[in-house]
């Protein structure tokens, strides 16, 4: 019912930005909890970001907390992470997913999210 594009990775140097978006089709994206997960070279699929549907409520893996931001513009069906300070082992893809209970964000490696992006390769070099 739901299909995610990713946009706006790429390759650039540490300490560089990138945004990333994610549009989403349908009607009832308020509805949504929306967020980001990504996979790097040889890891297990990791959750780097949430947000409500509202956006009213944000939550961060440690790692990124302070660098990258999670925003929601509702009337543009799109969900974006900002990425500031990027470091070599944020090098991944980031996949975008979607999911009508914010609660399922917290299942182990997003194996409880109904709605997933393709994903988008943000490669960071030293």
């Amino acid at each position: 019912q739901v299909q995610l594009v990713e946009s706006g990775g790429g390759l650039v140097q540490a300490g560089d930005s990138l945004r990333l978006s994610c549009v989403a089709s349908g009607r009832t994206f308020s509805s949504y909890a929306m967020g980001w997960f990504r996979q790097a070279p040889g890891k297990e699929r990791e959750f780097v970001a949430a947000i409500t549907g509202s956006g009213g409520h944000t939550d961060y893996a440690p790692s990124v907390k302070g660098r990258l931001t999670i925003s929601r513009d509702n009337a543009k069906n799109t969900v974006y992470l900002q990425m500031d300070s990027l470091k070599p082992e944020d090098t991944a893809v980031y996949y975008c997913a979607a999911d009508s209970a914010f609660s399922r964000f917290y299942v182990p490696k997003g194996g409880g999210l109904n709605y997933w992006g393709k994903g988008t390769l943000v490669t960071v070099s030293s």
